[in-house]
């Protein structure tokens, strides 16, 4: 039977496919959302440490979303155990730069093609590195430069780091201390309490277009115990949930239907 007539949704929920206005207000979730915010629009550096599956992408999607397309060029670069020439390479080619040439050349290249778009459209740039725990010290070292206009005396270029909490741990290495500093603001994301769980599975339901929750309680606090409040699992948990329930004519998504979904996830 097919699970979006079955149970009333207008769409697939428990995608990543959100838009903006379609967020859960989440206290701590906010607050991160502001603190980069805030520092960004100051013209700064900020990091943003989160654990996988605790809505990072989500809060990098809002702050784009927030900031004036007009005002603001944001590139977005997902960063792996790159050479400090290849993380130039990915930087260059995100602002539409040519990407070649040698490291020197490519720092060059890149600092002036933000000072002269700064200095003649008033256009402010943000430069979001994610997945930068993966990076190695060496190279996040290079935001140093990157970063640095007319002697420290213009701030030019914001650069937000995004990564898990084994960024926090990168970033105490006495030889990343400098890049340290230049945070201005180190956000924060968690996992989900109970009642938080609770009120995500509800409201993705209701953003999907379901007139009532067709999950029972035994169902909800079954998705607790197993995802830990982990949204990306509870994700997963939910819409193949939904599907065993739907297959067998269910009127709601019962405890053992959870079961049966994280076996057919994670045999």
């Amino acid at each position: 039977m097919d699970m979006l007539a079955h149970y009333g949704f207008h769409k697939i929920p428990f995608t990543q496919e959100l838009q903006p206005d379609e967020h859960l207000p989440l206290p701590h979730f906010d607050q991160a959302l502001a603190d980069l915010r805030k520092s960004v629009e100051k013209r700064m550096c900020a990091t943003l440490i989160a654990p996988s599956g605790t809505g990072k992408t989500g809060v990098l999607r809002l702050l784009r979303h927030h900031l004036p397309e007009a005002r603001y060029h944001v590139r977005y670069v997902k960063v792996t155990s790159l050479s400090k020439r290849d993380l130039c390479r990915e930087i260059t080619a995100a602002c539409g730069l040519r990407p070649a040439g040698t490291y020197p050349n490519l720092v060059r290249r890149l600092q002036e093609h933000w000072e002269v778009s700064s200095q003649t459209d008033g256009i402010r740039h943000l430069l979001i590195l994610d997945e930068a725990h993966d990076m190695r010290p060496e190279v996040l070292a290079i935001l140093r430069i990157l970063t640095n206009f007319e002697m420290d005396s213009r701030l030019v270029l914001s650069v937000v780091l995004a990564g898990q909490p084994a960024l926090k741990v990168l970033l105490r290495k006495e030889e990343l201390e400098d890049v340290a500093r230049r945070m201005a603001a180190y956000a924060t994301l968690r996992l989900l309490s109970r009642d938080e769980t609770i009120k995500y599975v509800e409201h993705r339901c209701a953003i999907a277009g379901a007139a009532t929750v067709p999950f029972d309680t035994g169902a909800l606090e079954a998705i607790y115990e197993m995802s830990r409040g982990n949204m990306r699992t509870i994700d997963h948990l939910a819409l193949e949930a939904l599907e065993i329930a739907a297959d067998s004519d269910a009127e709601t998504v019962a405890s053992g239907h959870i079961i049966a979904a994280r076996r057919k996830l994670w045999p």
